[in-house]
């Protein structure tokens, strides 16, 4: 049975705005079915690295947050700590750039929360006894709410070919040692002819993996742990994924942590996707290229598998914009995903997913 998505598009008109057709998505979506009194509501989003400018906008989120204490909870603005070296490593900085990028109470109305802790280890062993983990490492904060609204900016990732829900959830939820259980099969391979001895990835690498041999980085295999930081930062991109079964097995790993994140929680869980901004890359970079497509507006339901599939249904129907970094599947109908990241079948997620049961490929979408 298809499972409902709901989606408002971006006009606006002196009649109606933004906010009004917010109202209406959540209505349709049942946001009121979720909130209880008094309850404690984690609105787990992105903050946004410094530097980056496409996350969800802290304006809509003081929308949403409004609505739920209206309805009688508790809300608060949640994320966990990174794995890379950035300005969201520990909870100090991750606090100073969240409200840097515009996320202050004043703005926002809500008290923002780092989920697991200062550096990254307050954490639940939530149970899953799924094919890879028997348990899964959450941020406490997050397992401790009494429910959970996510709030996820769709865009392109270099390792799940696209980040929306599940990616929100998944990886965004985990602990420190949740998401370095999800990397660890990940190791990056450096070009000696691309590399200029720069010392970026040395600098960058959280594991201390990476030393200059002879004006060359040479990674110790023994302690990398796949964050593929040292991609992000190498200025001649001489650092790369091997692309073979391991970002199968790593997508696979993150929907079993979302398994995890919404256990206990299925009644009491919203899922909302912003496909505004469709960057090529995840909003864990420090800066934001040209979107995909066009903004394309804000969808919301309870199943994060749904979600997730129209997102990517409705970003490919669309033709790419003149001056993104597109250069195959620009047309209307093409992966736009796969021609950013062609090794990567990103449906991997959604497949797995829905053979767990996390929800359905299958949808209705209802725009209001």
């Amino acid at each position: 049975m298809p499972s409902d998505v709901f989606a408002m598009d971006l006009r606006a008109s002196l009649q109606e705005n933004l906010y009004a057709k917010l109202d209406r998505l959540l209505d349709a979506a049942g946001l009121d079915q979720i909130i209880k009194e008094r309850h404690l509501i984690a609105i787990k989003l992105h903050f946004g690295e410094k530097g980056n400018t496409a996350y969800v906008p802290p304006t809509h989120l003081r929308h949403l947050v409004n609505r739920v204490q209206n309805l009688g909870g508790k809300p608060f603005l949640t994320d966990t700590n990174t794995l890379y070296v950035g300005t969201r490593t520990n909870s100090v900085d991750h606090l100073t750039t969240a409200i840097e990028n515009g996320f202050a109470y004043a703005v926002a109305g809500a008290p923002l929360t780092i989920a697991d802790g200062l550096r990254g280890n307050s954490e639940v062993a939530v149970e899953v006894n799924l094919p890879i983990y028997k348990e899964v490492y959450i941020g406490s904060d997050l397992v401790h709410a009494d429910g959970l609204i996510s709030a996820a900016h769709f865009k392109g990732h270099e390792l799940a070919g696209f980040g929306g829900t599940i990616k929100n959830l998944g990886m965004g939820c985990a602990s420190r040692k949740g998401k370095l259980a999800q990397h660890c099969e990940i190791s990056p391979e450096f070009d000696a002819k691309k590399c200029i001895g720069c010392g970026e990835c040395v600098a960058h690498c959280p594991a201390d993996a990476i030393e200059l041999l002879k004006k060359k980085a040479k990674k110790d295999a023994d302690k990398c742990i796949g964050c593929g930081e040292c991609i992000a930062v190498c200025p001649e991109e001489a650092v790369s994924i091997p692309w073979d079964s391991d970002t199968a097995r790593f997508q696979k790993k993150m929907v079993e942590y979302t398994v995890g994140v919404v256990k206990g929680k299925k009644d009491s869980a919203l899922y909302l996707s912003f496909v505004s901004r469709v960057t090529p890359q995840c909003d864990c970079y420090g800066f934001s290229d040209v979107p995909l497509v066009k903004d394309l507006g804000i969808l919301a339901s309870k199943d994060p598998v749904a979600i997730d599939q129209a997102s990517v249904d409705l970003v490919n129907a669309q033709p790419a914009l003149t001056d993104c970094c597109l250069e195959n599947n620009r047309g209307p109908g093409e992966d736009k995903f796969r021609g950013v990241y062609p090794h990567i079948d990103w449906s991997i997620q959604l497949g797995y997913a829905e053979e767990l049961e996390l929800g359905s490929r299958e949808y209705e979408l209802t725009y209001v």
